[in-house]
């Protein structure tokens, strides 16, 4: 079984910086691709960024160029730092692993206040 265990949400005034962090533990070899994904109040859960284990990233339009997503293999962790942070980036943040079958963190709440 995998863990998942995100860190790092809290509360930024829009034009901030937060930085999140998940760590994988458990019976693991190695997550093929880790990401995070967001969902806001009364919306869909929607793709952040995700990364495979080559650093291969994708990210969703809305976050191009303020969020950058980066991983350390050796620890099984995987980042997100969110730049330029706005209101409608407010949502709680879930950490995604996949291997075979898919892994969720608890989610950590992000709120930007404008």
């Amino acid at each position: 079984q995998v863990q998942l265990v995100e860190s790092g949400g809290g509360l930024v005034q829009a034009g901030g910086s937060l930085r999140l962090s998940c760590a994988a533990s458990g019976s693991i070899v190695r997550l093929n691709v880790m990401g995070w994904f967001r969902q806001a109040p009364g919306k869909q859960r929607e793709l952040v960024a995700v990364i495979t284990s080559g650093g291969d990233t994708n990210y969703a339009d809305s976050v191009k160029g303020r969020f950058t997503i980066s991983r350390d293999n050796a620890k099984n962790t995987v980042y997100l730092q969110m730049n330029s942070l706005k209101p409608e980036d407010t949502g709680v943040y879930y950490c995604y692993g996949s291997r075979i079958q898919n892994y969720w963190g608890q989610g950590t709440q992000v709120t930007v206040s404008s």
